[in-house]
């Protein structure tokens, strides 16, 4: 198997604003966090209005749908499926119409209670229209919004029944809200654009926007907008916070901070650790497009070593795991990259990579290096070894799957035509994130899950 992606979500209030246009430009900039489908809800005069579809921000929208949209406030969402398949009812941002009027949702991460509360809802008379564990969510908040007197006590009622990761951007005909669950699994921070909001996945999106980032929303908080005003609940905060360390690995663009950590710095760290435990005999060391080239670099500043491309990456093909199957996964990765012969050829080479999973691609890429007349591929992986799997939205299902798992060290090598392989210790995974504000979870390299 390959790691699926999680996803992106972006929210916004501006009076002012053609906010449709804006969600566009932010959901371009979290296109790395899911190419499955995306989608924008918007608010006209207090109607709701959705465009979604399978395909990629460029493909979904045109300047046509866009101008139709319009919109003082807006949500979008671009997805990769973790509970749910790939059926187009599956695109979000979800919306309903209720006695209390219209919502719209949308949510990055993975409940673990999702067949409990939909067998319950289900028994209640709920008839449920996709595969999701996002629609059991708008359920429960529709529900508890009939019980309450606004929509945010409804979001924070709501809390109290979701176990499991999720950061939400809700719209109701008047107000914006974003929540964070408890133990704040999935990055969501705010920003801000004269008098417009935003809420964004990640900060690269606020960038895309022209908007300045204020701070970070709190695991278990609720903010919600109304008539221009920024409000909060942190009724629901306290709990000890576990971010996934992964976000700083793979997930987010290097270009955003998280929870107050530079994700570029994260990996610039995680390069240097890895060349204090790895010291390799080697004439150049090249990174695996795009998430292990900034560990590259910090390979070879620690290591005094040459850095230079090895990879010419087709900018037209998407991310490799994002493909659903293998076969189709293995064909992009003869698309997506192709080595520099003059970086690799009589060389011998130092190659980093973000992860190692269950080592399919990765074996296609040191076949490629080798064809291309290297001497030698040493790979080290700027992550530790996966042993268990994820449930809080990052697809790492089996332990049959994942190559750590299954092999030693020196079957791995000899499995995947590598001359060495090295992992980040598990020690690292806290050290290369001195500036962030939350603790983590990292449960897919060390089996201690804090749910």
């Amino acid at each position: 198997m390959s790691i699926k992606e999680e996803c992106g979500i972006f929210g916004i209030y501006d009076a002012d604003g053609d906010c449709a246009r804006s969600a566009y430009y932010g959901l371009y900039a979290l296109q790395h966090r899911g190419q499955e489908a995306c989608g924008i809800a918007t608010i006209n005069d207090l109607e709701l209005s959705c465009h979604k579809d399978n395909g990629l921000v460029g493909e979904v929208f045109s300047e046509q749908t866009l101008d139709e949209l319009g919109g003082v406030m807006a949500i979008g969402h671009t997805r990769y499926s973790t509970t749910g398949g790939s059926q187009r009812e599956n695109a979000q941002p979800l919306t309903l119409k209720y006695v209390k009027g219209s919502l719209a949702m949308a949510h990055n991460g993975n409940l673990i209670n999702t067949d409990e509360l939909k067998t319950e809802y289900e028994y209640k008379g709920a008839i449920f229209h996709t595969t999701t564990d996002s629609e059991v969510i708008a359920y429960i908040i529709a529900q508890e919004r009939l019980r309450c007197g606004s929509i945010e006590e409804a979001v924070r009622r709501s809390m109290r029944r979701l176990r499991g990761a999720y950061s939400l951007v809700v719209m109701s005909s008047r107000k914006l809200l974003a929540a964070r669950d408890p133990q704040g699994f999935r990055p969501l921070c705010i920003g801000r654009r004269g008098d417009a909001y935003v809420f964004a996945s990640e900060s690269c999106a606020l960038d895309s926007v022209g908007a300045a980032f204020v701070r970070d929303v709190e695991p278990g908080e609720v903010v919600w907008v109304y008539n221009g005003q920024l409000l909060s609940s942190r009724d629901n905060c306290g709990a000890a916070s576990s971010l996934c360390i992964f976000e700083y690995l793979y997930f987010a663009r290097p270009d955003s901070v998280i929870d107050g950590q530079s994700v570029y710095g994260s990996r610039l760290l995680a390069g240097k650790y890895l060349a204090r435990e790895y010291q390799i005999d080697a004439d150049v060391v090249v990174g695996v497009p795009d998430s292990g080239l900034v560990a590259a670099k910090g390979y070879a500043i620690e290591a005094g070593l040459p850095y230079n491309d090895g990879f010419i990456k087709n900018r037209y093909v998407g991310r490799t795991f994002i493909r659903p199957g293998q076969a189709s996964r293995e064909r992009a990765v003869r698309l997506k990259l192709n080595p520099l012969r003059a970086t690799v050829e009589g060389r011998r080479v130092v190659m980093i990579d973000d992860s190692i999973v269950r080592g399919t691609t990765s074996k296609r890429i040191i076949k490629l290096l080798r064809d291309a007349g290297a001497l030698e591929v040493h790979l080290l992986s700027s992550a530790p070894k996966f042993i268990s799997p994820c449930y809080f939205g990052t697809d790492i299902p089996d332990r049959e799957n994942l190559i750590a798992v299954q092999y030693t060290t020196e079957e791995m090598c000899d499995i995947l035509g590598a001359d060495s392989i090295g992992f980040l210790s598990v020690d690292k995974l806290t050290k290369i994130a001195p500036d962030a504000r939350r603790g983590f979870c990292d449960a897919c390299f060390t089996e201690k899950y804090p749910i």
